[in-house]
């Protein structure tokens, strides 16, 4: 016999997760002793509601799906923040909630954790403005329908999807899952539009002497990546990624030309694009920070556009095709067209040995970047939160193998530890790296408890420069000045009698290098080393593109009529 309980986790576990993130509360306590009753998920729990909904966040980077489990108005309006998030960063996470009795529906009951009215409809209603699907679940006999719904929209848009569940239901009775295939087949592209779109893309290419690809962040939700590397491999032209899509492409693909940012583009990645006369725009985004304040935008008559679901280039626009069966169906049909890349090899950067620092000198960001280099091989995952690691971050060369994960369009400093809490959860055998700054941890440290309590041997670099550098330097004032922890020290307060973490603090080159030789050896535990430089030792890419950003930023409104 299933229950409405033992269906959900039935299907979340037919769709491949290992896991599921919760936190406590009396709305949903019932459903979660329903989603234990399944031997093959663990329930993995959070220090609070927003990082619940970071910590699935990242375990869908690393699993392709995740699932959170929160109680009802106080819990679910804080995850509301990551799911968001999530609808940002295309990621298919999927939020349940419990809520009130369903006795309660029109009853003029005024209830706990509600807003003290008897309408307890407004937080379904807030989920649907960010999620793809949202459904509320007050009858055992329409669960099955509901929740197949949900995880089927998520899984096709790769979008949140919202679930809520009233308390009493959690454990009613319900009819058993039909075949998952219900859930998981996707809708095939249109073969025509797909012939059409192929052909005429094929022409456009064809008109193009001097091609580049330029791969945005979309490509991993489309579950197109090797599609793209297929299309690279048959034009035989440069490739340049945008930085919330860098490891999306293979970095040591001979076709690689590096990072396109505009102004702080890696070098003579800008250079070749400018000097193309064609475009392969894959999977793009081009916001205001990825365009370093709309000063960077690939556009007109010689850009192909190819989103998850749409081709749109020089008078032409088509839908209800897959990305990745466009691009692997254009590859059969291009003629080679490598002039961007042997162009982009007589500009090639030489690359650069930088000298170690002295390791008595005081610990400079460069030395900090030099350093973690070598740590990252073929299984290394590496997170970079909102600010200047994410330019530290662009430095990095990935080995074929490596991944990168980063947070471009919602930007939400804090981000990154739950979010690599939960990719650890998810990918346990991958080395997992994590650089934040000071005042991003101050939001979500909480985080890093939980890694001891699962013995996660994640390893932060924690850049404390005494504020938030990145407004810094968009737009400085005393409310970027934060109260500094004793970060290292922390570590001990979460290790408590039973934690294996270390926390470890470099002021020197020569001990930050003690400090890595002692993460690496430390498998029973994250291990945090708070690296200490100076205010304004930031990266000169933040500098211009902060300068950029605050420019658009300020732009003046416009006249009254």
């Amino acid at each position: 016999m299933y229950t409405v309980g033992s269906y959900l986790a039935a299907r979340l576990s037919q769709i491949g997760l290992k896991h599921h993130f919760a936190v406590a509360g009396d709305y949903n306590l019932a459903l979660l002793d329903q989603l234990l009753s399944n031997k093959d998920m663990v329930q993995v729990y959070c220090s609070n509601e927003l990082n619940c909904g970071f910590s699935a966040e990242g375990y869908a980077r690393a699993n392709g799906a995740a699932a959170a489990v929160v109680t009802y108005n106080v819990g679910a309006i804080s995850a509301f923040d990551a799911l968001a998030g999530a609808y940002a960063e295309n990621l298919p996470v999927i939020l349940i909630s419990g809520a009130p009795n369903s006795n309660d529906n029109g009853s003029q009951h005024i209830l706990h954790h509600t807003i003290g009215t008897h309408d307890f409809t407004y937080q379904l209603e807030m989920a649907k403005r960010i999620t793809c699907a949202a459904v509320s679940i007050t009858s055992a006999i329409d669960a099955p329908a509901l929740i197949d719904h949900a995880i089927r929209s998520a899984l096709r848009a790769r979008k949140p999807a919202y679930i809520e569940i009233a308390c009493n239901l959690s454990n009613q009775p319900c009819a058993a899952p039909g075949p998952i295939s219900a859930v998981l087949c996707p809708e095939p592209s249109d073969a025509e539009t797909l012939e059409a779109a192929v052909s005429a893309a094929a022409a456009f290419m064809a008109s193009k002497q001097k091609p580049v690809i330029l791969i945005g962040s979309k490509l991993r939700a489309a579950g197109a990546e090797s599609a793209a590397v297929d299309l690279a491999n048959a034009l035989g032209c440069a490739v340049v990624v945008m930085a919330a899509a860098k490891s999306f492409f293979p970095e040591d693909h001979p076709q690689f030309a590096g990072i396109y940012w505009g102004e702080v583009s890696s070098p003579g990645a800008r250079e070749i694009v400018d000097w193309a006369d064609g475009v392969v725009a894959i999977g793009t985004v081009l916001n205001d920070y990825a365009t370093v304040g709309w000063t960077a935008i690939p556009a007109g008559a010689n850009v192909l556009n190819a989103d998850i679901e749409r081709a749109y280039f020089e008078g032409h626009d088509f839908g209800r095709i897959h990305l990745r069966d466009f691009l692997s169906a254009l590859a059969k049909k291009v003629v080679k067209r490598d002039s961007t890349r042997v162009e982009y090899e007589r500009q090639r950067p030489q690359p650069t040995v930088q000298k170690a620092a002295d390791p008595s000198a005081r610990l400079m960001r460069a030395e900090i970047v030099r350093q973690l280099g070598p740590m990252v091989n073929a299984q290394t995952t590496v997170f970079a939160e909102t600010g200047d690691s994410w330019f530290n971050g662009m430095k990095l060369a990935l080995p074929g193998g490596a991944r990168f994960e980063i947070e471009m369009q919602w930007g939400h400093i804090g981000w990154s530890v739950p979010s690599s809490f939960g990719y650890a959860v998810g990918a346990p055998k991958r080395r997992v790296i994590t650089l934040v700054g000071d005042g991003s941890f101050q939001l979500t440290a909480q985080e890093v408890a939980q890694m001891i309590r699962r013995k996660l041997p994640v390893i932060i670099f924690l850049i404390n420069n005494s504020g938030y550098t990145i407004e810094v330097e968009i737009h400085d004032g005393p409310y970027n000045n934060i109260k500094n922890w004793d970060y290292a020290g922390l570590i001990d307060a979460f290790n408590a009698k039973d934690g294996k973490g270390r926390g470890l603090r470099a002021t020197t080159g020569g001990e930050l290098a003690k400090a890595i030789e002692t993460a690496l050896a430390n498998s029973d535990g994250p291990t945090l080393i708070e690296c200490v430089i100076e205010r304004d030792d930031c990266s000169p890419e933040l500098l211009s593109w902060g300068h950029q950003v605050a420019i658009a930023n300020a732009r003046p409104p416009m006249p009254d009529r």
